[in-house]
């Protein structure tokens, strides 16, 4: 089981948003790179990031805070937020980034998401966050109108190397993943899934690893308000 620490960032500070709302964040003391640093210290080997920035304005905002962090850590790093050209995908490829998150981008135009796939093959994760059981796009700000299981039937045979399904009414809130809609889309994707959205103790991380399909976990605002210790959540890294 991979863990993910997660990092968003936005206004160069490490906040957290309750449910996708940007009018309910709270910013954390600790800078982006620090908190990085926090993370390789205690022994992760993964990281999530979203430019929440770039989320909103479908431009890489955050990338030198991005680039800098690669730079600085020997971690395989997921970037998302903002990523709607494959400029920007080469721009985090050539960082050095592990892998590169779509998301609207990908749902609002299916062609781009085949195109990042057959270009960077091993590269592409497809970010798919849906509020009951349908996707949104844009920053969580609009509605796609599709159902998650079915825009994925869709692009089950593209190529994405790695699925993060969010469910949003969890994100934030510290109430436990969605398991059962992520085994549902872990039962049908032709690739391995992450967990996102609602982690609260050490538990939900133990009752992920009984999942089929589910490559690991994000871990954030439990993490910033101390609710999950960075010395445990540490010793479930790939055990």
């Amino acid at each position: 089981m991979k863990i993910f620490p997660a990092i968003d960032i936005k206004d160069k500070k490490c906040v957290r948003l309750i449910k996708g709302d940007f009018d309910n964040k709270t910013e954390y003391q600790m800078s982006p790179i620090e908190q990085a640093g926090k993370y390789k210290d205690h022994g992760f080997k993964n990281l999530h990031i979203v430019d929440l920035d770039g989320a909103l304005t479908g431009e890489t905002v955050n990338s030198d805070i991005i680039q800098e962090i690669v730079r600085k850590f020997d971690l395989k790093i997921e970037v998302g937020g903002g990523v709607r050209s494959i400029d920007s995908i080469q721009k985090y490829t050539d960082a050095g980034v592990e892998k590169v998150i779509l998301g609207s981008a990908a749902i609002k135009d299916k062609s781009f998401l085949k195109e990042a796939c057959q270009k960077f093959p091993n590269k592409i994760a497809l970010g798919l966050d849906a509020k009951n059981g349908y996707l949104s796009v844009s920053g969580w700000k609009e509605n796609s109108n599709k159902l998650t299981l079915d825009y994925l039937k869709e692009v089950n045979d593209y190529g994405v190397s790695r699925l993060i399904y969010t469910d949003i009414n969890r994100d934030g809130t510290k109430q436990s993943p969605n398991f059962i809609e992520t085994a549902k889309i872990a039962d049908k994707s032709n690739c391995p899934v992450i967990i996102s959205g609602g982690v609260s103790s050490i538990d939900d991380i133990k009752n992920a690893k009984s999942l089929k399909n589910i490559e690991g976990i994000i871990v954030g605002k439990a993490i910033y308000d101390g609710d999950i210790k960075l010395e445990e959540l540490v010793r479930e890294v790939d055990a």
